[in-house]
């Protein structure tokens, strides 16, 4: 598991570099064509790792359930966010990744409830939403960088 914390973690920085090169104006930004723009795909990367690791194995998230509504699948941005709720964001950016980490070090992924990707691809515990989620946020940083042209 040491290498897929590993790519999580450069997956992580990946995103954390656009809140260098980007202002919360390009953040905000939904491109002709887009249904999203580049701090939803942040948000919405986190809240997923969450729901998929923690919330279908039992455990408390680390996001509210208003940061989940807001940014689950299905969800698309409403209304530009804040400074404070980058911010925000860019702070969950590693906490999240760490404290999985030191979780799943400790042993406190027991129980998981089956969940079926939109992949397809069955998703049966912890280990393997870990996992999953290296896909998923590579499919948004794809995302990401079709976007980034645009704003």
């Amino acid at each position: 598991m040491k290498d897929t914390f590993e790519v999580n973690s450069t997956s992580r920085k990946m995103l954390d570099a656009y809140f260098e090169n980007y202002t919360l104006e390009q953040l905000n930004k939904i491109p002709e064509g887009f249904t999203n723009n580049l701090i939803w795909n942040i948000a919405h990367v986190i809240v997923t790792q969450q729901i998929l690791v923690y919330k279908l194995s039992g455990l408390p998230m680390m996001v509210s359930d208003a940061m989940v509504e807001k940014y689950r699948k299905g969800t698309k941005p409403e209304n530009d966010v804040t400074q404070a709720e980058v911010e925000e964001i860019k702070e969950l950016l590693f906490d999240t990744l760490h404290k999985t980490e030191v979780d799943y070090n400790n042993g406190v992924f027991v129980n998981y409830q089956e969940y079926p990707t939109s992949t397809g691809f069955i998703l049966k515990s912890a280990v393997g939403a870990i996992e999953f989620n290296n896909f998923h946020e590579g499919l948004h940083i794809g995302i990401m960088m079709s976007l980034r042209k645009f704003v």
